[in-house]
């Protein structure tokens, strides 16, 4: 039950102690200058209490973002693929909302923040798309969601953001004259070239490239496992020109302090950062409007132009289905057209 005491203090002033006291649970207290305010706490705790509610509210306030966040980036972010990027846009949230304790991430304040960052420019210039302003989004979601089985919230005030509305897919691709001024920009660099050559002729992503150890590849067999795919299984690959005879080079004059492919200048043990020297590279041959992710669309179309089955896509990219490749499809339809043609010549003969 609940109890208001008046106290008098030494500079004359009068507070109003609230005290909640139920069997089974710690005895609950807060001072207040209206008496008002005192009953109406203890109302409000007594039945937060009796709910099981009171406990989580109270840890709400005790914790700040940062908190959550510091104790996120130790714990179950290690986990995650894709620490590094979740990581980077938590530490954006800390920015904006970091002093705030867990109790004043409402959904209100949360739709505020998203929507300034939506607005802002992104780093090549314009506003940012949907998909990166969601990507942000999700995680704060992700960690919310964990501070909800943290026991730091009832309820992840995130799920009631509306998302923003994302655009099929793009699928950018190279002429072959872009692609053999990509190339050239990149002979002068042996770790791009290398990565480039494996991107274009794989398909696989960034970190899947510079995640690849020398206990991967099998130069005998042509072939690459990536241990650590987007998808969560290991996965082989074909290994061709020229990306293979680039892997027999290196393999003659690889460092032995280390055992990736692409070891750091400083750190060897981590992989080395080709950010920068892409972005010079596809800026000296003159090729807009393309990152590095686009080579996997690259590689994905000119499957589909040489004949491939959307089911050959999808396994060639790592896919557990056809469902991620169907922006592909239209890019067949050369290809389908003569092969009906071919059916309807041996079956129906010639017209003449």
């Amino acid at each position: 039950m609940a109890a208001i005491e008046e106290r008098t203090n030494s500079d004359g002033s009068v507070t109003y102690r609230a005290k909640v006291r139920i069997k089974g649970h710690p005895v609950q207290t807060a001072s207040f200058s209206r008496k008002t305010d005192a009953r109406n706490w203890a109302r409000d705790t007594e039945v937060a209490i009796r709910h099981g509610k009171f406990f989580v509210t109270a840890e709400a306030r005790k914790h700040t973002l940062s908190e959550a966040v510091e104790r996120y980036s130790a714990g179950k972010a290690r986990e995650l693929k894709d620490a590094h990027s979740r990581l980077r846009s938590l530490s954006r949230w800390v920015q904006d909302l970091g002093p705030y304790a867990m109790s004043e991430i409402t959904t209100a304040r949360v739709r505020e923040v998203i929507e300034q960052y939506a607005a802002e420019p992104s780093r090549r210039g314009g506003l940012r798309n949907p998909a990166t302003v969601n990507r942000h989004l999700a995680a704060l979601s992700a960690l919310m969601g964990q501070a909800v089985k943290w026991g730091w919230l009832e309820s992840n005030p995130v799920t009631k953001v509306d998302k923003g509305k994302e655009s099929r897919g793009r699928v950018r691709r190279l002429t072959n004259d872009e692609r053999n001024r990509l190339m050239a920009e990149c002979a002068g660099h042996p770790d791009l070239r290398l990565a480039v050559a494996l991107s274009l002729t794989t398909g696989a992503r960034y970190g899947e490239v510079m995640g690849l150890t020398w206990a991967d590849i099998d130069l005998a067999s042509c072939s690459a496992i990536l241990q650590d795919s987007k998808n969560g299984e290991r996965r082989a690959i074909p290994l061709v020109e020229p990306a293979l005879s680039l892997l027999v080079a290196r393999s003659k004059i690889r460092r032995l302090d280390t055992n990736r492919i692409f070891p750091g200048r400083v750190h060897p043990n981590n992989p080395i950062d080709l950010r920068q020297p892409w972005e010079q590279a596809i800026k000296r041959a003159g090729i807009t409007d393309f990152r590095w992710h686009d080579m996997r669309h690259d590689f994905a179309s000119n499957l589909a132009m040489s004949g491939a089955t959307l089911f050959e896509i999808a396994d060639a990219m790592g896919h557990k289905s056809v469902q991620m490749v169907k922006r592909y499809a239209h890019l067949s339809n050369a290809h389908k057209l003569a092969t009906v043609e071919r059916m309807v010549s041996k079956v129906f003969g010639s017209s003449s």
